[in-house]
């Protein structure tokens, strides 16, 4: 309940009325909650249909993860970011002179589907990325406004294949595809997939490798994406998939069997100390620095940040080893 007016504050109002000032009213008016609505665009999907494809999409996003990791060596994390609605101007205005599209029919066999054409595009930071850990790098990326060569185009070929032929694992249990990838572009000023004021559905994937973010991005027609979605909505509507459990043990054998392949740091690490700015400005060659661990004490041995084993120094065949003792970490 609103607070009442004292005297005071009603001889106030009265006084600003009588003098001409405008009296500020209290609309209770919070502005952030309000959102714009383009009736001119309205949206095709429901909230439930955008539920599926955030199902659909975060699958393939574990595949993608899965694939990018065992193929590069460095630990990759692929997560769904958004899915919007944009006419195909708003999505090809965004990208970059030169990138790399891939021009993909998800061959979709159905009459009432008139064709399942879509576009996965990938930022160049991932582009030049792989390609640059393909060709025997670190996996760095250096910003490069060109167009791309003979030899990077064939590298990413076969990698955009791959990542066309996972969607028919992401799209099991909802729907049959046989993906294919039909063409590979290199100038988004030249390709027009779809009429410029065409609704399209915009789904993008950050893709984070060596703590660098990236994007891919999955363009289609929201007529074409309606008709899939209308259907199979008698799957939709009940949230439910006819994936088998075999397939579901499949893919984490497969899974684990890519982590596994993974490389990670392995240190160990005699013992931790505490030295002042002025005793390391001061260190020379031969000078020693005395360490609080006890000689006949265990060395911690971890991998990556975290201590997983513990165990002594020692050698092997002429070089440094260690021994686990313990194992820490379960």
């Amino acid at each position: 309940m609103a607070d009442t007016l004292t005297q005071e504050q009603i001889d106030a109002m009265l006084s600003s009325v009588m003098a001409g000032d405008s009296v500020p009213l209290d609309t209770h008016e919070d502005k952030d909650e309000i959102k714009e609505y383009d009736f001119r665009t309205p949206k095709k999907f429901t909230k439930e249909q955008i539920k599926i494809l955030e199902r659909i999409f975060e699958n393939y996003s574990r595949h993608l993860s899965s694939y990018i990791t065992g193929l590069l060596r460095l630990y990759c994390k692929v997560s769904l970011a958004s899915i919007e609605e944009q006419k195909y101007f708003e999505f090809s205005n965004a990208l970059p002179d030169y990138t790399i599209m891939g021009i993909v029919d998800l061959g979709i066999e159905d009459d009432d589907i008139e064709e399942s054409n879509a576009v996965l595009q990938l930022s160049n930071s991932l582009t030049f990325t792989m390609i640059d850990r393909m060709l025997g790098g670190k996996g760095t990326y250096e910003d490069a406004d060109r167009d791309f060569t003979e030899i990077e185009i064939n590298v990413m070929r076969g990698i955009v294949e791959r990542f066309t032929s996972l969607m028919a694992e992401a799209w099991d249990g909802y729907v049959e595809t046989k993906p294919k990838l039909d063409s590979i572009e290199t100038n988004s000023r030249v390709i027009s997939a779809a009429d410029a004021d065409e609704t399209m559905i915009i789904v993008a994937m950050e893709v984070t490798i060596n703590d660098s973010k990236s994007v891919v991005s999955f363009c289609m027609s929201a007529i074409t994406m309606d008709q899939i979605m209308k259907k199979f909505s008698a799957k939709f509507s009940s949230g439910k998939r006819a994936g088998s459990p075999t397939k579901e043990t499949e893919r984490k054998e497969n899974l684990m069997s890519t982590l596994s392949q993974s490389e990670l740091t392995v240190t160990a690490v005699l013992d931790d100390t505490m030295l002042t700015l002025r005793d390391v400005l001061n260190l020379q060659i031969n000078d020693i620095i005395p360490l609080n661990k006890p000689i006949t004490e265990n060395l911690e041995l971890k991998v990556g940040s975290t201590c997983w084993f513990d165990g002594k120094l020692g050698t092997l065949n002429g070089k440094k080893a260690f021994r686990i003792d313990n194992i820490l970490k379960n």
